[in-house]
């Protein structure tokens, strides 16, 4: 069963792109749809994997070591995990990319 949820985190969209940019180009194995918009409070993120196990292997391995050093370089700290709010989806539908 896909891993789906949602978070928010205290950062904007600069600070997002240099992640991005060093996480490098297209998606991550096991990502099935990654989506970042603004909030008051910076940007929340809606996620769906494959699994959670894709995801725990991606966080570990790729994102929090790029996490730590541009956010704690951008904010001058490191902020504390966010909390996660799971999503009980029912469906993912996500457009060709070949079309």
């Amino acid at each position: 069963m896909p891993y789906a949820f949602t978070y928010e985190v205290p950062i904007g969209p600069d600070t997002y792109a240099r992640i991005k940019d060093e996480l490098g180009p297209g998606s991550q194995p096991g990502m099935i749809l990654h989506l970042a918009h603004n909030t008051d409070q910076g940007l929340r993120y809606v996620e769906v994997w494959e699994s959670k196990e894709a995801y725990l292997d991606f966080v570990d391995k790729r994102l929090h070591p790029v996490v730590d050093r541009v956010v704690t370089q951008a904010l001058g700290f490191r902020p504390p995990e966010p909390p996660v709010t799971m999503l009980d989806f029912v469906d993912v539908w996500t457009g060709d990319p070949a079309a």
